[in-house]
């Protein structure tokens, strides 16, 4: 049996034909009900407080799905020292206490799916192939890191005694208050990954949803309703102004997820006098996939790379953005592309036949607008779609290809987060692999290729955390836990350790050497 993942629910659809019609019902629910209160809650107390925030439907943006609000440097503050005086008592709280409160999380996921599915659709767009598989994953993810601590011993690690009678071990230990940062475009996935590392490992977290997602980090908070002491998780609602004043605070560290920018102006914070502290981050991608002669099937690999470039609307970190193809195929791959990205649906999340979503904001809307205006500037072509829906309708963009670009350019070099997919032909596998490298990100790439030593250099050659040879699914998508891991090179990443991988919980808490030796009675020069 295929396991289920992101990709083979977009090749093969939702076999669950009960829990989708559950979905729909839900959805059509919260679009006919109020907007959802999104308060902070600081050491229990919901808090309603700094300048209110509207989130908006994206595929209708006159109705707005939830009303939060910015909090700002002395809310952070204060959630920051609550979670400090919470800490120590849940550093000491036993390893299996904090994997029971995890379990329960993870049934509450499966309890919860369809609700937290369709809000997911009502707050973001995305359709629900995505958004149930998610609350798949989080259930996936958890069992991954519980089996990780287990088989570990909660990463403690015997060490060489010094003398007889003397023990020596290595044990790693929390940091204390992790600040967990995740972005709008798998809100409960990567909140799991970060927050339910940091507290498995025995920290206190502050986290703070995307501006985009507040409801839906609302609901993720209150999957731990009744299970942890009061402090150990906090929740601090808002957009720049409060994830600045979070980067800034005396947190031990800080899991990000989100642009390069903002990622490196976290990473000078944190490195600022009297210490270092630790920043997590993946911080997006401009994943390439290669398409030489010697693909096994060149109407596969455009329907593979389509299904990458366009799964979430193009608003995925691993979406595959750039097709760079040698010229022998050029035209034969641009042709299987086209005609399959013009059978793919575009249009609300409801509607089971949508391939693709609304973006998720006003402003993403106006940045492919500029994009297909620079594309007609520059020389390129619009190979298949090109236009965007009156944004009063919702935040609608075709499918798009655009070719004949000139390498180099912008379009090609910079992460768009966008349903645009670039198509730059070159000579050969040399260029290939040149063109693919020349870009400042290092996420997530694929080839499709039979040719032995074509894969060889790929794989050796290739500057990414995540490659894919010959992936049916999604050139540069389909990651699970279990199966691969989320590792970021250059501006990618800031540990070279990936999601998910065997890594990545040690992330969360640092060494500590410990020796005790015999007793000091026996000792010489006691002075007895």
């Amino acid at each position: 049996m295929t396991q289920i993942t992101y990709d083979t629910v977009y090749t093969h659809g939702l076999a669950d034909s009960e829990a989708s019609a559950r979905f729909e019902q839900a959805l059509a629910a919260l679009r006919g009900g109020g907007p959802l209160e999104c308060p902070h809650v600081v050491d229990g107390e919901r808090l309603a407080a700094g300048t209110p925030i509207a989130r908006e439907d994206p595929t209708d943006p006159s109705r707005v799905v939830a009303l939060t609000y910015e909090g700002g440097r002395e809310l952070v503050r204060n959630a920051v020292d609550g979670a400090r005086q919470a800490s120590a008592a849940w550093r000491r709280t036993p390893l299996e206490e904090r994997c029971a409160v995890m379990e329960e999380v993870s049934r509450r996921f499966v309890e919860r799916r369809i609700e937290l599915a369709a809000l997911m659709t009502h707050e973001v767009g995305k359709t629900r192939a995505d958004t149930l598989t998610e609350i798949d994953e989080c259930g996936v993810i958890i069992d991954l890191f519980l089996q990780q601590l287990r088989d570990s011993d909660g990463y403690r690690t015997g060490m060489k005694a010094p003398m007889a009678g003397a023990d020596a071990y290595l044990l790693k230990r929390p940091y204390g208050v992790f600040g967990v940062i995740p972005p709008f475009n798998f809100p409960l996935a990567i909140a799991t990954a970060m927050a339910g590392a940091a507290l498995l490992t025995g920290n206190a977290v502050v986290y703070k949803p995307s501006a985009l997602t507040p409801a839906t980090g609302q609901a993720w908070f209150e999957l731990f309703d009744g299970l942890l002491p009061r402090g150990v998780l906090q929740l601090v609602h808002g957009d720049a102004e409060t994830g600045r004043a979070l980067g800034e605070s005396a947190v031990d560290g800080i899991a990000f997820t989100g642009s390069a920018a903002v990622g490196l102006a976290l990473a000078e914070r944190l490195s600022e006098p009297p210490h270092v502290r630790p920043l997590i981050a993946e911080m997006g991608g401009k994943n390439p996939v290669i398409v030489t002669g010697s693909a096994g099937s060149l109407a596969a690999a455009a329907q593979a790379t389509a299904r990458a470039a366009y799964g979430m609307t193009g608003q995925k970190c691993v979406s595959c953005s750039r097709a760079i193809v040698t010229a022998d195929v050029h035209d034969e791959f641009l042709a299987h592309l086209t005609d399959y990205v013009a059978t793919l649906k575009v249009g609300d999340p409801i509607d089971p036949g949508v391939m693709a979503g609304p973006l998720v904001k006003r402003a993403s809307h106006e940045r492919f607008a500029d994009v297909m205006s620079e594309v007609a500037r520059d020389g390129g072509t619009v190979a298949v779609g090109g236009s965007a829906s009156d944004p009063a309708a919702g935040y609608f963009a075709d499918l798009t290809v655009v070719d004949g670009l000139p390498i180099g350019h912008r379009l090609t070099r910079d992460e768009l987060f966008l349903p645009v997919l670039t198509v730059t032909t070159v000579d050969d596998f040399d260029a290939a692999i040149t063109e693919a490298n020349n870009v400042i990100y290092g996420l997530s790439s694929g080839i499709y290729s039979e040719d032995p030593d074509e894969q060889r250099r790929y794989l050796d050659e290739i500057e990414s955390g995540i490659v894919f040879v010959n992936n049916p699914g999604g050139s540069t998508t389909g990651i699970w836990p279990g199966n691969q891991t989320m590792a970021g090179w250059k501006a990618t990443g800031t540990t070279g350790n990936g999601g998910f991988g065997p890594l990545y919980l040690t992330q969360f808490m640092r060494e500590q050497s410990r020796t005790t030796y015999p007793s000091m009675r026996d000792a010489a020069g006691s002075g007895r």
